[in-house]
């Protein structure tokens, strides 16, 4: 299984911006698929973002959309996902996440993933 570790959480003001990064290591064949997912208290764990491996096809959920930018390095098995115009509504807990297969036309779902890394706080203020 594929081992995911996050980084560059944090606490931004509205309006602020933050990075974060995942950094594979294991299998390559299972991270065709790469994604990021957030969970707020009290709530389910939501779709953010996904990337197929050659960074052609790109899935947002419509909250995040033209506010967030998902890339991959596969040469440095990193995904990335660059967050701008932060709103309090995005704070929660952000997990990477991969997957080994495609989901054609579809919207990426959970179970589309296998392997999930710890998940890092990102905390936006009002």
């Amino acid at each position: 299984q594929v081992q995911l570790v996050e980084s560059g959480g944090g606490l931004v003001e509205a309006g602020g911006s933050l990075r974060l990064s995942c950094a594979a290591s294991g299998p390559t064949g299972s991270t065709y698929l790469m994604g990021w997912f957030r969970q707020a208290p009290g709530k389910e764990r939501e779709f953010v973002a996904a990337i197929t491996r050659s960074g052609g096809s790109r899935d947002y959920a419509d909250s995040v959309k033209g506010r967030f930018t998902i890339s991959r390095d596969n040469a440095a098995r990193t995904v990335n996902l660059q967050m701008n115009s932060l709103k309090p509504e995005d704070t929660a807990v952000y997990y990477c996440a991969a997957g080994g297969a495609a989901v054609g036309l579809r919207m990426p779902t959970l179970s589309d993933f296998d392997s999930w890394g710890r998940g890092i706080q990102v905390t936006v203020s009002s």
